[in-house]
Parts: structure tokens; sequence; C-alpha cells
């Protein structure tokens, strides 16, 4: 895979990074483990989670996605060979949330332990804190930078403003700034990104890593119908993209995989590399052969017709 910096952070990652998500939801760990050797022999060295991955599940309490990336990374030795970021802020119990300065002393110790490690390279504040200064968080990363447990930080689900104003306290307070922003991004969901957060992203070099990259699982194109989405995990979600502004989407993705003689999963990836301030998008697969249609895209370069169909397909029209 091919190898970009994330920003100005001084981090090198390749090009698409594994949203470790599904481990401990949709995939076991015994395919988690397979799923991350064979992203690592490709060449992936950019892997997402976070502490909050999976406590959706029935059963689970959260910090099972870490735990499995750390197993692996202690069983396979590869912990120097890969880029590890997690995030903090969402709701992980009662009185367990936000970016208040103590609670996240004490989480990114919970996410070290899980994960194995006595690092993360990429800190990310999951969502907003309404109820903490932008300062507080930033003197709490600083801290932890400091002492070597982190070594930059991130943000996700920010919007521009609440971005920009995080950035320009920690630059006043000559704390760390944020280095990157994980938004959701796709060819679908374009319009908050290009209209809003990119400038900001643009204006302080920004690493930006989007999440749901393919819509959940919309734009793979295995989902036409609404029928299509019944019993499926992510169902309930996929149905708001099948409507005509999806399907005329599909329509497109169609017509490029075929010109491009790639698969639709793989044509929607490399429409999104090919953003001039992506990083790397995030993307989880449940299978090996999943993993296929995700490295092809790496290395992938869409022709300027192929582009152009996909970009009028998709014009968000704002």
């Amino acid at each position: 895979m091919k190898k970009k910096n994330l920003g100005n952070s001084g981090l090198e990652v390749s090009n698409i990074c594994f949203g470790g998500n599904v481990f401990g939801w949709t995939v076991d760990e015994a395919t988690s483990f397979k799923i991350l050797d064979t992203f690592v022999a490709a060449g992936g060295t950019f892997i997402d989670t976070a502490d909050v991955y999976s406590r959706w599940v029935q059963g689970n309490h959260g910090g099972e996605s870490e735990t499995i990336i750390g197993k692996w990374m202690k069983e396979r030795g590869t912990r120097n060979q890969v880029v590890i970021a997690t995030k903090v802020g969402m709701e992980m119990g009662p009185n367990k949330k936000g970016l208040k300065k103590d609670y996240i002393f004490s989480s990114v110790e919970a996410s070290l332990k899980r994960l194995q490690t006595d690092r993360i390279d990429l800190y990310i504040s999951h969502k907003e804190d309404d109820d903490t200064l932008p300062e507080e968080t930033s003197e709490a990363y600083g801290q932890l930078i400091k002492h070597g447990k982190i070594r930059v930080c991130g943000a996700s689900n920010y919007s521009a403003k609440r971005l920009r104003k995080a950035i320009e306290a920690a630059h006043k307070n000559t704390s760390p700034a944020y280095q990157s922003l994980q938004p959701m991004y796709n060819l679908y969901d374009r319009g908050d990104f290009e209209h809003n957060l990119q400038s900001v992203c643009e204006e302080y070099g920004l690493g930006v890593t989007p999440y749901y990259s393919l819509a959940s699982g919309f734009l793979t194109g295995k989902y036409r119908t609404e029928s299509d989405t019944n019993d499926k995990a992510r169902g309930a979600r996929v149905k708001q993209y099948v409507n005509d502004r999806g399907l005329k989407i599909l329509s497109a993705l169609d017509k490029v995989s075929k010109n491009e003689k790639c698969s639709i999963a793989t044509a929607s990836l490399a429409w999104l590399i090919s953003r001039p301030v992506i990083t790397a998008p995030i993307v989880s697969t449940t299978s090996v052969t999943q993993m296929k249609d995700m490295i092809a895209a790496s290395d992938l370069k869409l022709s300027a017709d192929s582009l152009g169909i996909l970009d009028q397909a998709s014009d968000p029209g704002i």
C-alpha cells in the first residue's frame, strides 16, 4: 500500500486505515487475527479503534476491539509495524464519558492496558464535549505527550466551528493542537465535509481519515432495495441511502467499475483516496476476501473520465 503523511503530525501511515469497530461485534477474535495479518502483509500500517468498540453489542462493555488488537500485536510482535489510533469521549458507563482531564487520564491507561502497549500513536477526541473547555482537553493531551503515553492527538465528529475553536485555543495556550480529523465522508455523504470542514483542515494542515467510507456497506453495491437491508447488522443505517440519489450513485459506480475493471467497493474507495485532503479512508471488512477490494483501492488511480462520472452523480447540490 502507498504511504502518506498524516497532516503535519510526523506520522506516516498507509493510505487506507483498517477500522476495528467490527472486532468483537460482527468479527470474532480468530477472524480478526486473519484480517489483520492480511492487512499488514499487504503493506497496511494504520489501524483505528476506540474504547467504546463494541459496547453496543449485548453482553459487551466496551474495549473488546482494543483487547483483540492488543492480543494480536502481542502474539504477532507487530507493535512497531503499525500506527494505532484509538478514541476517548463516548459513554462507557455511568459518569464515564467526555473530555475532562481526569477522565482522559484514566481512559488512556485503560486503553493502553487493553492494547498491551506503552503508547498510543494517535489519540482522538471521539466527539465534542459541551461541558469541557477545549483548553482543558488540550492540556491533558499535552501532559500525555510529555510522558510518552500518546504521540499526537486528533478529533472526530467535530463541527467546523468547534474544530477551529479547539485548535485556536490549543495554539493560544501553547498546548498540542489536533493534527487530524475523522469525519463522516464518502461518495454519498459529501456536503458537510466539503462545504464546512474541508477548509479548516486545509488551513491547519490536518490529516483527514474519513469513517463510513463505504456508507455502511451501501457503496459496495450489495444493497439495491430496502429488502436487501433486512436482517443485516447495519441494515437500519443503510436504508437511508436506498433512494433516488443513492441509486444514481450506484449506477455511476457500476459504469466506473466496468471501465476500470474493479469492484464497486474498490472504485468507491479509490474516489475517496483521490480527494486532495484525504490521508486514509477508514474501512472495515468482515472477511479476508473482502480485504482484497480494500487493498486494490490503495494503488488504483481512477481516470479523469471515471472521476468526472462519480463527481457528477454524487454532487450534493449544496
